[in-house]
């Protein structure tokens, strides 16, 4: 089997991309893999405390976001591999805001001559900039790059099919490879009673809540009296989630279901100063009896337990191709009521959730979920068996086996949804005893 070796943010920074990598990594061999990072005074987002980190496995010497080059990346190589010049596979991990130079991130891979794989984390296929669906820096990039790599993975159908229209040619290099799915059976076995119990037990006695409102999630009885909807949302703050819609939906839902007490919970923290602001608004937004934001960090033990807890999840992102909160929400079988848009739409309307792309229609779902719980249970299945199909160590094979048909092109395999028959002719020069170094063009 072929060694990955990946490439972009790796913890202990915070971001998703960086977390997506390690869940890889996890269910990977520990001799197959490695990981060539960002300096870690330089990565240019926040770091976690207390990670445990793979140090033999993980390289920290890309200088910062405008300095990776081939060269760099060689160093890295020649840190990880120590000499052995075995089957590797370079597997970058790509966002606009880790590699911002499109032109210099293809020189480097073009300077590389060793097999290369790009998993594109943000591409859109509902744009109206082009007629593919793709975006026109999305779609100026790929044009430069796909010539010069055995491969690209992306999370969707919707993705997939905006890429090859937009580049028939290229079509063979283009693989779905789905985003994993963490798998909680502790807390799926949870009934929603039991997750409430232990989320409201952590808010009220260890959260670094703010007294007023622990007092009035006491008062009101928010997560244990029986008869309460929680419309619920948790995750790290951003604009982009638009979490604020929270607020007026539950107003709307409580008009629509007098008879029942609905209530509004957004749990989460900023983790970068230019989001105070918007957690302030979320504060100002809030009344403390209906509509509750309650700005702490959830441990990484406590983010299933509140999404088991919450009756219903509510998404509704202004824009967002994928999502790692749903990775977490879809593996304990939590009910979601989500916007159908770009790959998350596609991959709620796959796991069986709700979603819909307009705020009344998806409204009208709840209503109808919140008047018929018996759904609660045909959700939970259909949300679980999605989890399952794409656990990380479902995924995790895939990357491999995509690896080992781009160092050996003739090797032909059969991915769920898409028949994998190798890569470009070009690849022949990688197989076994080639020479890893810079190509000369």
């Amino acid at each position: 089997m072929s060694s990955i070796y990946f490439l972009g943010n790796y913890k202990p920074m915070m971001c998703g991309i960086g977390d997506y990598t390690s869940f890889i990594a996890r269910e990977s061999t520990p001799e197959k893999w490695g990981a060539i990072s960002f300096a870690l005074t330089k990565c240019g987002v926040p770091l976690a405390h207390n990670n445990s980190i793979p140090l033999d496995r993980v390289w920290y010497g890309i200088p910062d976001r405008t300095g990776f080059s081939a060269s760099v990346v060689l160093n890295g190589i020649e840190a990880l591999d120590k000499g052995k010049n075995g089957d590797i596979v370079l597997w970058f991990q790509h966002e606009n805001g880790i590699w911002p130079d499109d032109q210099r991130f293809v020189t480097m891979l073009t300077c590389l001559a060793v097999p290369k794989v790009v998993t594109f984390h943000t591409l859109h296929f509902q744009s109206r900039e082009t007629p593919s669906g793709l975006r026109q820096n999305q779609y100026d990039l790929l044009r430069l790059l796909l010539p010069q790599v055995d491969a690209i993975t992306v999370f969707s159908h919707g993705v997939y099919r905006a890429v090859t229209m937009a580049f028939p040619e290229y079509r063979r290099k283009v693989h779905v490879i789905r985003h994993g799915i963490h798998s909680y059976p502790g807390v799926s076995r949870l009934s929603r009673k039991e997750a409430k119990e232990k989320l409201n037990d952590y808010l009220l006695y260890e959260a670094d809540l703010d007294r007023e409102t622990r007092e009035a999630l006491f008062r009101h009885r928010v997560f244990t009296e029986p008869n309460t909807i929680v419309l619920g949302q948790t995750g790290f703050l951003s604009p982009a989630k638009y979490s604020e819609v929270l607020y007026p939906v539950r107003d709307a839902l409580q008009q629509m279901i007098p008879n029942r007490r609905i209530v509004a919970a957004r749990i989460g923290s900023p983790r970068e100063d230019h989001q105070r602001a918007y957690a302030e608004q979320l504060r100002s937004g809030q009344d403390r009896s209906g509509k509750f934001f309650l700005e702490t960090w959830l441990p990484e033990e406590l983010l299933p337990v509140a999404q088991r807890a919450f009756d219903v999840n509510f998404y509704w992102p202004r824009e967002c191709t994928q999502s790692g909160i749903l990775a977490h929400a879809l593996g304990v079988g939590a009910i979601v009521a989500g916007r159908d848009l770009e790959g998350v739409g596609e991959t709620l309307r796959e796991a069986g959730e709700m979603a819909d792309t307009d705020l009344n229609r998806l409204m009208m779902q709840i209503r109808e979920f919140i008047l018929h719980p018996e759904l609660a249970e045909r959700i939970e299945y259909s949300a679980l068996k999605y989890a399952v199909e794409f656990s990380w160590n479902n995924q995790a094979r895939r990357h491999y086996e995509l690896a080992d048909g781009v160092l050996h092109p003739l090797t032909q395999w059969l991915e769920p949804y898409q028949t994998l028959t190798g890569v470009d002719k070009k690849s022949d020069r990688f197989k076994k005893g080639s020479h890893i170094g810079i190509a000369s063009y």
